[in-house]
């Protein structure tokens, strides 16, 4: 059994169509791939920081969280985005069970180097596996929310696509970003196109001339952090497109796959 983490952001999650949910119970009774689901939720929580006047800001792509802001994350992620996506899977037929990071303590986490100036953001140290397998071992497909908690019972926001990363790393998984587009796109003769694979060099290249930038930034730099520790492989999907999870596990040409310089013939 191969696993498969399956991120999708909060932008797209909205507007997934029920062929996104239907593929995903459908890879999970094939058996051959596990997939397990984490999700952001940064439009909700907007919304509603907007609705209750607090201010929010970001720092390249992260969001700026003090104790305020924190409350509102966990409970926009963890209850309303969590819930939704597990209905999403019931109402296809599929078994899902949502937890956040917090439960059973699923991501250990510790402040984010950059505390000072992002408050409770956090990083994964550890990520308890036994959680997640148990899940699946009850029938049960995993959805994960990223809060993130430490020793001391201090939680942190955790980038969902930093998330995500280190769920891949420890199961040894493939990671799929599910976006509203179908890959990486570059400007080529005035219109856009995919590229089909990248490396690590050229993402840095491309974070640094700003082909790459906001929120997509640590979407690949997760990407190439997992596949430094071991990740197989690492692709940005297009979940409106029918088939595309489903496509990608049966080693279709789909979406833009980031590599390691070393793999590129």
């Amino acid at each position: 059994m191969k696993f498969l983490v399956i991120k999708c952001g909060g932008s797209v999650l909205e507007n997934l169509p029920k062929s996104f949910y239907e593929d995903i119970v459908k890879m999970y009774k094939a058996g051959e791939w596990m997939p397990v689901i984490v999700h952001g939720g940064g439009p909700l929580i907007n919304q509603l920081l907007n609705s209750l006047n607090v201010e929010t800001t970001f720092v390249n792509g992260l969001r700026v969280t003090n104790h305020e802001v924190l409350d509102i994350v966990e409970m926009v992620l963890s209850g309303m985005v969590n819930k939704q996506v597990v209905r999403n899977i019931v109402e296809v037929e599929g078994k899902a069970i949502g937890v956040s990071g917090v439960d059973g303590t699923l991501l250990k986490a510790k402040p984010s180097s950059d505390s000072k100036i992002l408050g409770f953001v956090g990083e994964v140290v550890d990520v308890n596996q036994s959680v997640i397998v148990g899940i699946i071992n009850q029938g049960y497909i995993p959805v994960i929310s990223p809060i993130g908690v430490d020793a001391s019972g201090q939680r942190y926001n955790i980038n969902g696509d930093i998330a995500a990363s280190a769920i891949a790393k420890a199961l040894e998984a493939n990671l799929c970003f599910v976006s509203d587009i179908p890959g990486i796109l570059v400007e080529k003769d005035g219109t856009k196109t995919k590229i089909d694979q990248v490396s690590k060099a050229i993402i840095e290249e491309m974070i640094h001339n700003q082909t790459i930038f906001g929120g997509m930034i640590p979407k690949v730099k997760a990407a190439i952090d997992g596949l430094v520790h071991n990740i197989p492989e690492v692709a940005i999907i297009n979940g409106f497109e029918k088939n595309s999870l489903i496509d990608y596990t049966n080693g279709k040409k789909i979406g833009t796959k980031i590599v390691l310089e070393e793999e590129i013939a």
